[in-house]
């Protein structure tokens, strides 16, 4: 089975409390792509520019990620980020951002690219997300990502891609801004009424919570003592997430509890360290170590 992802490559620089870093590899699709390699061939479809490092192209083949999607554009600059997280490190402002070869991006699959069963629509433009999913091929499955920006700006074809689509993930703020509703319970059932057949809110240190027709539940995060740099969490979540669900061939309610659990595992790699460093250093026996923990951690006993 392959998975495809289509979204954002960046070049991020982010300010800590302790330490500051430039030039990093970074986007929606990279951090999606590489957690989700850990279980899964993985097609990316993005666009760089010339200043565009061919190592990291390198580094994200060496994950079985198939680049063919890459689009380089001659004379053009890459998407750039720059943020700073505040002292708790949840928060986060945005200091730049650059979008360079970003902002005209037109994504064109390959032929290899459209009959993948499972499709990943990363961050970005609800109408450029629509794009993609024209040129896919019979998608078994496809899960789309959003942001604040979209919902505020572009929310009339937001709701046309949200009856297209199988899953939504989005955090919780994302969750309360597109339903008007402060409480994510609600919030959470009103969004899949918008169309897709579950929905997946982001809590950050809190974990995540899953709503579909049949359950509604809550994971908690796993209890990660150094957190570096939370960039590329939440992409990180959705791709071992994604990455599961695609090794598996399934999406059954019990595939999908298990799949959110591997996203979470594969989010707390990724807050240990800067970019993708963390994740470069652990293979998957090590996310199945995690897991190991991350069960005992949620079973008890009734008295």
């Amino acid at each position: 089975m392959s998975l495809l992802v289509v979204g954002s490559i960046a070049l991020d620089s982010v300010d800590t409390l302790h330490e500051s870093r430039d030039d990093l590899l970074g986007g929606s699709a990279v951090y999606f792509s590489y957690a989700a390699s850990y279980f899964t061939a993985v097609r990316l479809v993005g666009v760089v520019g010339e200043d565009w490092p061919s190592e990291h192209t390198a580094l994200l083949r060496s994950r079985q990620i198939d680049t063919d999607g890459l689009q380089v554009i001659p004379g053009g600059e890459t998407f750039r980020w720059r943020g700073k997280y505040l002292p708790n490190m949840n928060d986060r402002e945005t200091l730049e951002v650059q979008l360079n070869v970003l902002g005209d991006f037109e994504p064109k699959l390959p032929d290899a690219f459209r009959r993948c069963p499972f499709v990943f629509l990363a961050n970005g433009s609800p109408a450029m997300q629509r794009k993609v999913l024209d040129q896919c091929i019979g998608p078994r499955l496809v899960v789309a990502d959003t942001m604040d920006l979209w919902i505020r700006e572009e929310q009339a074809d937001l709701m046309e891609l949200l009856a297209r689509i199988d899953g939504l993930v989005l955090n919780d703020s994302e969750a309360r801004l597109l339903t008007g509703e402060e409480n994510l319970v609600i919030a959470g059932s009103k969004v899949r009424q918008f169309g897709p057949k579950f929905v997946v809110i982001k809590k950050g240190e809190h974990g995540a919570m899953f709503f579909s027709e049949f359950e509604t539940y809550v994971l908690p995060a796993y209890p990660t003592a150094q957190v570096v740099d939370p960039t590329g969490a939440g992409d990180s979540f959705a791709g071992g997430m994604m990455g599961y669900l695609t090794e598996r061939d399934n999406y059954d309610p019990d595939t999908l509890k298990r799949a959110m659990a591997y996203g979470i595992l594969t989010a707390s790699f990724t807050v240990e360290d800067f970019s993708l460093d963390r994740l470069r250093r652990i293979e998957r026996k090590d996310l199945e170590l995690r897991m190991d923990k991350y069960r005992r951690m949620l079973s008890f006993e009734a008295t």
